[in-house]
């Protein structure tokens, strides 16, 4: 089954860096407001997760979140996540490393967003 959250090599190599900086991470991609639409890095525990965000994966082992009514929008593909030079979101730990994380996307074939959509996890009974 296809991830619907995947990072790149240089993604993967900064959350390396910051896990060490600073312990488990999180990640929430932001829906707008302040920092547009970018993938958000914090401490774990530093962002309070609600019963309107859904846990998209992991990226380098650490959790990744969307808004359930954000995720409507992009439910039809598979996010990206990318560093690029220059200051992201002022909330996001990368921020003032000078790099920042950003959200690149593709979508689904049919065949990944049908397994995507009938897969039914199993019964604990």
């Amino acid at each position: 089954m296809p991830d619907r959250v995947v990072a790149t090599e240089e993604a993967l190599a900064l959350i390396e860096w910051l896990k060490d900086k600073h312990g488990p991470l999180m990640f929430h991609q932001s829906g707008g407001c302040c920092d547009g639409s970018s993938p958000m890095c914090y401490e774990d525990g530093d962002l309070i997760i609600g019963n309107q965000d859904i846990l998209l994966g992991h990226i380098g082992g650490m959790p990744f979140y969307m808004m359930k009514s954000q995720f409507e929008y992009w439910k039809h593909t598979q996010l990206i996540i990318d560093v690029v030079d220059g200051r992201g979101g002022m909330f996001s730990l990368e921020g003032v490393e000078g790099k920042r994380f950003l959200t690149r996307s593709r979508a689904f074939t049919d065949g990944e967003y049908k397994e995507l959509t009938s897969y039914k996890k199993p019964s604990k009974e």
